[in-house]
């Protein structure tokens, strides 16, 4: 048994049959070649069994203690069934991107049954037409509550599955798995009422590190207004969410977004794609008439996972910084150099800050108190009154080779995120094998045309690329006019 971090708790408090807070991802696989054997749904479930003690997640569930006096707890499922996670379906005729889009948003809008190991995974066959994937492919769609994972530890899941060869030779181990029995009332109980009495040493935890955190540096970034984001601003995005999402994506190549980069100057990879959805945000809501004259504002997680707990039993371990997407600046690579440097100044800001304050903060507040709050916000309004980000734009590196399952090849990543009141749209940016996928995820009351949305996030792409082009070809020099020479 293990008890969920206050940090973990918020996405448990926070969920709602409007705002299911689960993360997602889809890996779409190739057919089998002439004379291979097809993968069967058999395959897959085999493939889980195989697999389930490579990872906590897949067979514990929540135990929360009675009126969430304390953070609710981690026990071993023992009515553990993985038929009732793994799933089987097919998009009908002709099994086409826009089917598959529809159906990952009904899927991704449903929420997850939490009184079971919080995951699911829908083994979807049938798409045959789909631009760029060869017929006969099909596709993992699978999610899991962000309690239990952040994007870290969700692609270690996902990982867990995979192999780097088509027919690997696994090594033998012993499963030493145990279920566990629902722990009683009282003994919760005991146990939040012992916590109380650490609430005033954590309390001076956070002052001191509060007065250590006050660096000159954090100081000069707080006085420095061109580090402030302006989020009086609001959109179409930021109100109340509707239980329904649409969803969509394009997939980039990353040689192409390497290129950007290069003739963008100093500047990461992060802030091509960042700038990318600032464009295509800019050209959106241009058209909704809907486009503030100041910058629009992202969340960006950061991961503070260290190398010593890379391999951690699940659980979120992030920071987030704002930065502004410099939506007022239409050149693209002017945009990217202001996005740079915004960027560096809320990352050395959320670093000086650091994750140890803001989860000792957590950690102070009585449980019953955070989880009451939690719900007076959102069924008040309040949440979504209050000054947010227009947008979350997060990255999930994958590996640069190939990856198998069950022996297919997978030939496309896509992650999904997850909405709350305030702030109506999430993209995803996820990496493999040479491509960068960036997805979207928003609710279908504020956007009603994801398809044009797919076509802002191609003309941002587009742009970009155009005027990298244009800055990487060497200017062409005129020739030199001949002089007459002059009579005499």
């Amino acid at each position: 048994m293990k008890q969920l971090s206050a940090l973990d708790s918020i996405f448990v408090y926070n969920e709602s049959s409007r705002t299911p807070l689960h993360i997602s991802g889809v890996s779409i696989y190739e057919p089998p070649a002439k004379g291979e054997k097809p993968v069967r749904f058999k395959d897959v479930l085999q493939r889980y069994e195989e697999r389930l003690d490579r990872s906590p997640v897949f067979r514990r569930k929540l135990s929360r203690v009675v009126f969430d006096l304390d953070t609710p707890y981690w026990i071993e499922d023992e009515d553990f069934d993985l038929e009732y996670h793994v799933r089987h379906i097919a998009l009908p005729s002709p099994g086409n991107w826009r089917q598959l889009c529809i159906l990952i948003a009904r899927l991704h809008s449903l929420p997850l049954d939490l009184g079971r190991p919080p995951w699911e995974a829908y083994v979807i066959e049938g798409l045959n037409n789909i631009n760029g994937l060869p017929s006969g492919s099909w596709a993992v769609f699978s999610k899991t509550h962000h309690a239990a994972i952040d994007g870290a530890t969700g692609s270690q899941m996902g990982e867990a599955l995979h192999d780097i060869e088509p027919k690997p030779v696994l090594p033998k181990t012993t499963d030493d798995w145990r279920p566990e029995s629902e722990p009683g009332h009282l003994s919760k109980l005991g146990k939040a009422y012992l916590k109380l009495f650490k609430t005033p040493r954590q309390m001076r935890a956070i002052v001191v590190h509060a007065v250590k955190s006050r660096s000159e540096e954090v100081r000069e970034l707080l006085n420095n207004s061109e580090s402030d984001h302006d989020l009086k601003e609001r959109t179409l995005f930021n109100g109340n969410i509707s239980p329904h999402r649409v969803f969509g994506g394009l997939r980039m190549e990353l040689d192409q977004l390497k290129a950007v980069k290069n003739v963008a100057g100093s500047c990461t990879l992060n802030d091509v794609l960042l700038s990318i959805v600032s464009g295509t945000m800019r050209h959106y809501l241009s058209e909704k008439g809907d486009l503030p004259n100041s910058s629009l504002v992202a969340i960006v997680p950061v991961s503070t996972r260290t190398k010593d707990n890379i391999n951690a039993e699940g659980g979120n371990e992030a920071s987030v910084m704002n930065v502004s997407l410099r939506t007022d600046i239409a050149d693209p690579m002017e945009r990217i150099k202001a996005i740079n440097e915004d960027a560096v100044r809320s990352k050395t800001y959320a670093q000086a800050i650091g994750i140890e304050r803001i989860s000792t903060v957590m950690d102070s507040i009585p449980t019953s108190l955070m989880s009451l709050g939690m719900r007076v916000a959102a069924d008040t309004g309040l949440q979504s009154k209050a000054p947010m980000p227009h947008t979350t734009v997060t990255n999930v590196p994958g590996p640069q080779f190939p990856l198998y399952f069950c022996g297919a090849k997978v030939s496309l990543s896509m992650g999904l995120g997850c909405l709350m009141d305030g702030q109506g749209l999430f993209h995803t940016v996820t990496s493999y094998n040479g491509y960068v996928s960036l997805t979207f995820v928003s609710c279908r009351e504020m956007m009603d045309d994801p398809e044009f949305y797919h076509q802002c996030i191609n003309r941002s792409l587009r742009e970009h690329i155009d005027a990298a082009d244009a800055l990487a070809k060497p200017k062409a020099t005129k020739p030199k006019k001949k002089r007459k020479p002059r009579s005499s």
